[in-house]
């Protein structure tokens, strides 16, 4: 895919929080395709509020990568992961190009963007990658995933509402939050709690970022 489009800063700044990541630069050249199709797409579908390439770099793509460490278990056991409400593929696509070894699962209930995740993973190639054009509480696979995450989606309470039957009865909800989300947390049925919180450093993001990790007090019989 024709990335030319960008100017040369925008690799630097895409290589740069790549390594502060500890991510492989060869990535550099898979993301910035997925960002060419979606500034393309972005034009015509308003697919996402940012419309500059180099600020979707820091707050799009390298803030989806953040939480890439905490993916690795799954990877390694060639686990499942769905990305709820996932609008144009975030955190979905970026971490399905670094860490293939997960199957991916994009669940979006708008059609535009259902059609912008096809086309995506159909130019990139993502094997293990496939569409949900569905709501969340609608997605009939209960139990299926190791994990799910959502990212600037809604509460933890009612991502796990819509949300919590797609896990295994040890799976995990890997929630990306701003700041430390401690009404949230306290709000979480009795089922679930707190089993990790990670602040993430995200390179050219001055905010606070958290990963939130949920599990089930006891597993579910499912």
């Amino acid at each position: 895919m024709n990335t030319s489009q960008f100017p040369a800063e925008l690799r630097d700044e895409l290589d740069a929080g790549l390594a502060a990541l500890g991510l492989d630069p060869a990535l550099a050249s898979p993301l910035l395709a997925y960002l060419a199709l979606l500034d393309r797409w972005n034009r015509t579908y308003n697919l996402t509020a940012i419309r500059d390439p180099r600020e979707m770099v820091a707050k799009h793509l390298l803030d989806s990568l953040a939480m890439h460490p905490h993916v690795d278990a799954i990877a390694a056991a060639g686990g499942s992961l769905a990305d709820l409400g996932t609008g144009p593929g975030l955190p979905g696509i970026p971490v399905a190009l670094v860490r293939p070894d997960v199957e991916v699962t994009l669940v979006e209930s708008n059609g535009k963007k259902a059609r912008f995740l096809r086309e995506a993973v159909r130019q990139l190639g993502l094997k293990d990658v496939r569409v949900a054009e569905s709501r969340i509480e609608a997605v009939d696979e209960p139990g299926a995933f190791d994990a799910i995450t959502a990212r600037a989606l809604a509460t933890l309470p009612l991502i796990l509402e819509l949300g919590g039957h797609l896990l295994k009865p040890d799976g995990v909800l890997l929630a990306m939050k701003g700041v430390y989300p401690a009404d949230e947390i306290a709000a979480l049925p009795a089922d679930w709690e707190l089993a990790a919180s990670h602040p993430l450093r995200v390179p050219g993001v001055d905010a606070e970022r958290h990963l939130i990790v949920v599990g089930r007090t006891t597993p579910a019989n499912l």
